[in-house]
């Protein structure tokens, strides 16, 4: 008769996976942007494009210095029912289509090319091919060098007046980028409001204390102020995506030494997530320590202890 194997399958159940945990009530706060503003490097010093997004300038603390691929556009025509345009794409040949009416023709006028329709005139704009480039053929890449902050007093600066006299950004300019790329700043905002999210066990070793912590966790959803949000989203996407021309943060973030945690800390926080998750993004950011993507989570545990890391499941 053959003897039985044991079973080797992993226990799911979640008394497993929870039992040893410390709370019955953990939290983590989370953070996203939600919007953002986009511009060549040198649109900063243009009063023109800047007048355009002065707007949505000021509700961005955080700024992305990073390289897009140079696009160019070198050919359109009219075929078999279709727009048809060749770009270049860091030196690649890529094409786009859009379907077209019968009757319209491709014209040329001082302002460039249109599509003539009657009386009207079309032509898709820069952000809309490069987000098709992106979505369709995965072809624009945003490489980050430098993530920061401006806040000042309030919320009175934003990341355009810190980027005016930006010693980093100067650098780089000075230093160069391929020339089949572009120097770009992404600014982003952070969602005014605290998000936090709570994992209640009741298969923890202290069920004791749930409402102690309840408290105290709102107390960090409510407390948490405009200016330490942003400085804390800014340190996670430092440690996240690693740019090479950042230092602070790199390698020190999360710590119990740093300032900024502090009251994460004294309200007993398990967790910290920071996220860009923006569709309308025409690219996928990148870095060395972070793999191509339109969506980035920068999720930490704020103790090095197990049984306090109960959010983003057990490490390998």
């Amino acid at each position: 008769m053959a003897e039985k194997l044991p079973d080797k399958k992993p226990k799911r159940d979640p008394a497993h996976l929870f039992g040893g945990k410390r709370f019955d009530v953990e939290h983590a706060l989370n953070m996203y942007a939600t919007s953002f503003v986009l511009m060549p490097a040198f649109g900063i010093y243009e009063e023109k494009i800047v007048a355009a997004f002065k707007p949505h300038l000021a509700k961005c603390h955080i700024y992305v210095i990073g390289t897009m691929p140079a696009i160019e556009t070198v050919d359109q025509r009219l075929e078999d029912g279709r727009l048809v345009i060749g770009l270049l794409v860091a030196g690649k040949r890529h094409e786009l289509a859009w379907p077209m009416p019968d009757g319209v023709e491709l014209v040329e006028t001082e302002r460039g090319w249109f599509i003539k329709n009657g009386d009207g005139y079309w032509a898709p704009s820069d952000e809309e091919m490069a987000r098709r480039l992106n979505d369709e053929q995965d072809a624009i890449g945003f490489d980050v060098l430098y993530i920061g902050q401006a806040y000042g007093k309030d919320g009175s600066r934003n990341a355009l007046d810190r980027l005016l006299k930006h010693e980093t950004l100067q650098r780089i300019s000075v230093k160069g980028v391929p020339p089949d790329r572009r120097l770009t700043l992404l600014m982003l905002e952070i969602e005014p409001g605290n998000r936090m999210i709570t994992f209640m066990n009741p298969w923890a070793e202290n069920k004791e204390d749930g409402s102690a912590r309840i408290s105290a966790g709102l107390d960090k959803l409510f407390g948490t102020s405009d200016a330490e949000r942003v400085t804390l989203y800014e340190a996670s996407l430092i440690r996240y995506f690693q740019p090479p021309f950042n230092k602070e943060f790199k390698e020190s973030f999360p710590s119990t030494n740093l300032k900024v945690l502090a009251d994460c800390y004294d309200k007993d926080f398990s967790a910290l997530i920071s996220e860009i998750c923006i569709d309308e993004l025409p690219f996928k950011m990148t870095s060395d320590a972070a793999q191509p993507s339109q969506y980035h989570t920068a999720k930490f545990d704020l103790h090095k202890d197990e049984a306090r890391q109960v959010f983003f499941g057990k490490k390998t």
